[in-house]
């Protein structure tokens, strides 16, 4: 399977490219764009930061005052101040920004016929109106994937079927079984799907679905990560 990388993002329908943070959170989705990117080529160590913090079990929170108490070198510290400033921008907007070292995610073995963990290609919901943004400043970053390239897990015959032998209730309440137990989240990719890699450095926005939105959710997923290297990612 393909994967786009950046050179590719101008052509590509769902993308659109802003120049700024401000054109970030106000430009709105139209059409099948459903992924905006803030295009950018960050300074600074960040390699640096990750080698400094310490990891707590798969996935460890940083703080803006665990940033400040590093002492890194200047290129060190000119990657913090782009991160805090990144937090600092979403924060302002009413988000609440994230910022994970992750060693790797929680994998789903419970169902060897459907994975609803986050290496699976998914959509997020939300009960209102939000949009999902996402930084990766060093490691391996997640991938995008547009809505015609996939298909819904739950509608596969395979998969549907052995999903209806799973729930134990009326034939009324099977979609709403699938809904609680996030079943209907997922996608799978077709053969010949290009998904387009998201990059290091770049903040991007995320259509999310909710009960206003006006397009179509973006499908991502999460890398699998490079044996070895942590992940430095700010999500919200």
């Amino acid at each position: 399977m393909y994967t786009m990388m950046s050179s590719d993002l101008l052509s590509h329908p769902q993308i659109r490219l802003v120049d700024s943070f401000e054109d970030l959170v106000n430009t709105p989705f139209q059409g099948l764009n459903n992924a905006l990117c803030w295009k950018r080529d960050l300074a600074g160590d960040f390699k640096e930061i990750v080698d400094q913090l310490e990891l707590e079990d798969d996935i460890t929170e940083v703080s803006i005052e665990d940033l400040q108490a590093l002492e890194l070198s200047a290129q060190g510290q000119i990657a913090r101040d782009i991160i805090i400033q990144d937090m600092q921008l979403l924060s302002a907007q009413g988000a609440l920004p994230s910022l994970n070292l992750l060693k790797c995610y929680a994998r789903d073995d419970d169902f060897d016929f459907i994975a609803t963990d986050v290496y699976s290609y998914h959509v997020d919901r939300s009960p209102v109106a939000t949009d999902t943004f996402l930084c990766t400043y060093f490691g391996v970053a997640s991938d995008l994937i547009a809505n015609d390239q996939v298909e819904q897990k739950i509608l596969i015959p395979e998969i549907r079927e052995k999903l209806k032998a799973l729930y134990d209730g009326p034939e009324s309440g099977f979609e709403a079984f699938l809904a609680e137990y996030f079943f209907d989240l997922h996608y799978q990719a077709q053969p010949d799907a290009q998904p387009i890699n998201l990059g290091v450095g770049q903040l991007w926005r995320l259509a999310v679905d909710h009960p206003t939105q006006q397009v179509l959710p973006c499908v991502h997923r999460a890398p699998l990560e490079n044996a070895g290297e942590y992940r430095l990612l700010l999500i919200c």
